[in-house]
């Protein structure tokens, strides 16, 4: 992989997108490459308005970043973030000989190095390397046969870039002057959130149905080991399950068909039959054979890491990326159940070296994918290079979270290949008089793929056992002893919300969006408070509710399924070269066969009314009120109204736990913050008890009142527990205790946001715990603040300074990255550039990797965490801005 035709100084430079990528790739291919790392885009469309250049600002059309009236020419700049990189690659381009763009091979990959191209401008080869893992086979492969950059894909991107940009820069204003600020809509997020809040509405609208039937306990003699079976029928009439009940009027949707029972029909029936004999009508036996699933695609990682490993799909993508750029596994944005020939065989070498021959089938599976775009169908997700790494290998090498990882798909991918588990599934209807019981059973006679691997589960080999139900050897007209008939009752319930998974496989089917954007999707609307979680389930927020209130009333069309994924399928035709960008961009914004953006959102600011899209009517039926109950979408966040009477909504209340009775509840204790605990004897105001977004508190005087003063109530206080005078130490704070005869300043008694404390002068300490600062006295205080200083207010424990993780030795610095936790969030640190962690990002989540990431993308913005200022830089009007002009071609 020498190149003998270079100068001595020179070296052929090679641009990938991460540096971890960068690093691994440098190791394979040695000193005569240079390879660096672009840090993902390097150009994009204009974020606000101050990166728009000053020629285009006066343009209608410039808010957008795309000119709409000439071909929908986008305005490329290099962010003001990317400046110092861009600048870095053009220094080592100056003595490189040749340049080979690395980046990934799928439309965003081939974007960012068309990117490359269009602002390095370079004057030397050009060379495309495609590669699907990052294994020195596959790099020298790559070598021997490069390309040029694909235009179809870069093309496909733009479009897409472009069709995100005009829709969610068009209706997110119009969000932002009904609803509230800083919402967002999205091709795909809208669509999302629409299936978050349509499931809410079906939880909301169920109603609830209670039935009962009979659990028996049989045994083929009074020594034999008993098994359950379940009364199915009693007569001509069926017994019914969950299914049979209209979900939402809790009835029977045939109850001629049925026999409904309850407790006391459930009891008589017990008493009719228990002194009858029990005989065997039927005995069905079935053989069964189970085949493996199919390699993993990026949506069935997703799924099934946040199903067996309880990942997120933002945790999953980003330790796959990790795995991916240092070699471990093939690339991970893939919608493809393909497995080249090399990983068939490497899989069956190793279903034969470590689970025997038996399990392994005489040929080869080869899976089929539908994926349409062909273009970017790569392999499968597996372990890379034509001898897969054992798991047991890498434990040492890789962080928890990523080997747990790597085993799921290393698992998946051998079981790909092995046998099918086959068995005999036996059906067992029992009868006692006219009552019909019946148990199905299940036996593994060979397990062939569930060795390996089990959907769901950690242990293949215990789950086994789980998954076998063993019948007893009877035929029809067998007697079998009756040890006990139970009546069990059973309550319908509400469909379930969609966990991250679930929401991802609804997606998939449907053809919605793409699998490698779910995780950005997910956390996207989690930031922008459309939904929020409990447990691992996707709760929707009244916010969501307005948003989509607003959507399905306004503008149908773009929140509808079917029109959404006709979209992904043209844009998936322009990146496989068989339409063309400019109609589709027309019709979509202009209109053709049906209304375009621009018509669809004409008149739309005068014709929606606020009030309207933020009012929720959630309770059909309110006959005892004299006016209904609805939810409001306010400035200060959701709100109950009946008539005149108004109550904040909890924001960790789920919308299907908003029944009329907590509606009562809530606007009655609301009613009740309108009566004053009491009047405060200096200055005659009246002390309220209130209800805010933020919890309880006091107020002193009324809302109107321009010296308005509260309180929040201290840790551990409830409501209930309030008398006046509690409210009023409660706003006494802070409490003036006394001189401190040291240096005679005044210490006083706080509550702050990390507890309560005292402070002099510059000297702060916490209250122990069972000290209220509405109690402590300066005796106390003096004790107190005559004891060392032992931890920083806020930190969580008493080494403040303690890493939350260790990791490597930085590459740059030569310095250990460490993970701290500061006063506003954790952050990780090279001892020179400080990154925090992203929102919602955890210490366990965080690979060494990534954290490299991080410190680069923060280094690369030129911003030294050890300055208080930063230098005022005049605006240049020879900012780096790039119309598209596409001179590549696909070879």
């Amino acid at each position: 992989m020498t190149n003998s035709t270079k100068s001595k100084d020179s070296y052929s430079l090679v641009i990938v997108e991460s540096p971890a990528k960068a690093r691994t790739i440098g190791r394979i291919l040695g000193d005569d490459y240079r390879v660096e790392a672009s840090i993902g885009h390097i150009r994009d469309l204009p974020r606000n308005s101050k990166d728009i250049p000053p020629k285009f600002k006066k343009e209608k059309w410039a808010n957008l970043g795309v000119n709409v009236n000439a071909n929908f020419e986008p305005i490329y700049i290099v962010p003001d973030d990317k400046r110092k990189q861009v600048k870095k690659l053009s220094e080592l381009l100056q003595n490189a000989s040749d340049l080979y763009l690395a980046t990934d091979e799928d439309r965003e990959g081939e974007a960012i190095s068309w990117h490359l191209v269009e602002t390095l401008k370079p004057k030397l080869p050009i060379r495309r390397l495609v590669f699907h893992e990052i294994t020195k086979k596959a790099i020298t492969n790559a070598l021997d046969s490069p390309r040029s950059i694909d235009s179809d894909l870069v093309q496909a991107q733009e479009t897409r870039r472009i069709v995100d940009r005009l829709y969610g820069y068009e209706i997110s204003p119009l969000l932002w002057r009904k609803i509230g600020p800083k919402l967002s809509a999205g091709r795909v997020q809208s669509v999302a959130v629409r299936l978050i809040v349509e499931r809410e509405k079906e939880r909301i609208a169920f109603h609830s149905a209670s039935y009962w039937d009979i659990l028996g306990n049989f045994a083929e003699n009074n020594t034999a080991k008993p098994f359950q079976a379940g009364l199915i029928s009693v007569g001509s009439q069926k017994i019914p399950s969950g299914k049979d009940f209209d979900p939402k009027t809790g009835t029977l949707n045939n109850p001629t068909a049925f026999l409904l029972l309850d407790e006391k029909t459930a009891g008589e029936l017990v008493n009719r039959l228990k002194n009858s004999p029990a005989k065997v009508k039927s005995v069905e036996e079935k053989p069964y054979s189970e085949k493996p699933s199919a390699p993993f695609t990026t949506s069935t990682l997703q799924q099934e890491a946040n199903r067996k490993l309880g990942f997120t799909a933002r945790t999953t993508m980003s330790l796959a990326q990790g795995l991916y750029e240092n070699g471990y596994i093939t690339y991970m944005r893939t919608d493809s159940t393909n497995l080249s020939d090399e990983a068939i065989n490497a899989a069956r070498n190793l279903v034969l070296s470590q689970y025997g021959k038996e399990f392994l089938p005489e040929s080869a599976r080869i899976y089929k994918t539908n994926v349409k775009n062909a273009q970017e169908a790569h392999e499968a997700i597996r372990p890379a290079g034509s001898v897969f790494e054992l798991p047991d290998n890498l434990r040492d090498k890789l962080t928890r979270e990523e080997f747990r990882l790597y085993e799921l798909i290393w698992k998946r991918t051998v079981a790909s290949q092995m046998s099918d588990a086959k068995g005999k599934r036996k059906q067992l209807i029992i009868e006692i008089d006219d009552a019909l019981f019946s148990v199905s059973g299940k036996t593994i006679e060979f397990p062939g793929y569930l060795r390996a691997y089990v959907e769901g589960s950690d242990d293949p080999s215990a789950e086994l056992a789980d998954r076998e139900i063993l019948l007893p050897p009877v035929k029809s007209g067998d007697s079998l002893a009756c040890n006990a008939l139970e009546p069990k009752s059973h309550v319908t319930a509400p469909p379930s919300r969609y966990s991250e998974a679930a929401l991802t496989k609804e997606l998939t089917e449907r053809g919605i969006g793409r699998p490698s954007t779910y995780a950005s999707i997910i956390e996207t609307i989690l930031n922008r408070n459309y939904v929020f979680k409990k447990g691992g389930a996707l709760v929707p927020t009244w916010i969501a509710f307005a948003v989509n209130q607003l959507m399905e009333e306004h503008l149908p069309d773009l929140i509808n399924y079917d029109f959404t994924a006709q979209m992904e399928d043209q844009l998936d035709a322009i990146s496989r070269g068989e339409s063309g960008h400019l109609d589709y961009l027309n019709e979509f914004y202009f209109g053709g066969k049906r209304h375009g953006l621009k018509q669809l959102l004409d008149n739309k600011v005068e014709e929606i009314n606020a009030r309207d899209i933020c009012t929720i009517s959630v309770f059909s039926d309110f006959s005892d009120a004299d006016e209904p109950i609805v939810v409001r979408v306010g400035k200060f966040g959701p709100y109950l109204q009946c008539g005149a009477v108004t109550a904040n909504l909890p924001e960790d209340l789920p919308p299907d736990e908003l029944t009329v009775v907590k509606a009562k509840e809530i606007l009655e204790s609301a009613q009740r913050s309108e009566e004053p605990l009491g009047i405060d004897p200096e200055t005659q105001k009246p002390i309220f008890m209130k209800s805010g977004r933020f919890g309880p508190y006091v107020q002193k005087g009324f809302p109107d009142d321009e010296d308005k003063q509260n309180a929040a109530l201290l840790k551990g206080m409830t409501p209930e527990t309030v008398t006046l005078e509690v409210a009023l130490k409660l706003l006494s704070l802070p409490r003036n205790l006394g001189k401190n005869p040291a240096n005679g300043e005044d210490i006083l008694a706080r509550d702050g946001k990390f507890g309560p404390y005292i402070v002099c002068g510059s000297e702060t300490r916490s209250l122990p715990d069972g000290v209220s600062p509405l109690e402590v006295e300066l005796d106390q205080a003096l004790e107190i603040l005559s004891q060392p200083k032992t931890r920083s207010r806020g930190s969580s424990s008493s080494k403040s300074n303690e890493p939350l993780k260790l990791f490597g030795d930085s590459p740059v610095t030569g310095k250990q990255v460490k993970l701290l936790s500061g006063r506003f969030g954790n952050y990780i640190t090279d001892g020179t550039t400080n990154a925090t962690l992203p929102k919602g990002f955890t210490a366990e989540e965080l690979t060494f990797d990534r954290a490299i990431d991080l410190l680069a993308e923060k280094a690369a913005k030129g911003v030294s965490p050890r300055s208080t200022k930063r230098k005022t830089i005049k605006k240049s009007t020879t900012k780096s801005t790039k119309k598209t002009t596409k001179k590549t071609t696909k070879k």
